[in-house]
């Protein structure tokens, strides 16, 4: 069976996202100034084959535990949808 995984990888909350302090800052010189604050990530859209969802689940926390993300400075979160 062929399963899509959506992927998303941001940094945790207690680290500093320099990147989206930027972004911040010039969202603010556009004159956007009503944004509390900007976090940036990444988000990865994965085909894989597996033969159930559980086998679908595995394969893609550990993409994302020895590859994807950083665990030491970054969370992840997934959802996993039968390919048509």
């Amino acid at each position: 069976m062929r399963f899509q995984a959506e992927i998303d990888i941001m940094p945790r909350k207690e680290i500093l996202d320099p990147q989206g302090k930027a972004v911040k800052l010039g969202l603010g010189n556009l004159g956007i100034s009503d944004v509390h604050d900007v976090r940036v990530g990444k988000h990865i859209v994965m085909s894989l084959e597996a033969e159930n969802l559980a086998e679908a689940k595995q394969k893609t926390e550990t993409a994302c535990e020895k590859l994807l993300a950083n665990m030491i400075v970054e969370e992840y979160t997934y959802k996993i949808n039968l390919e048509i």
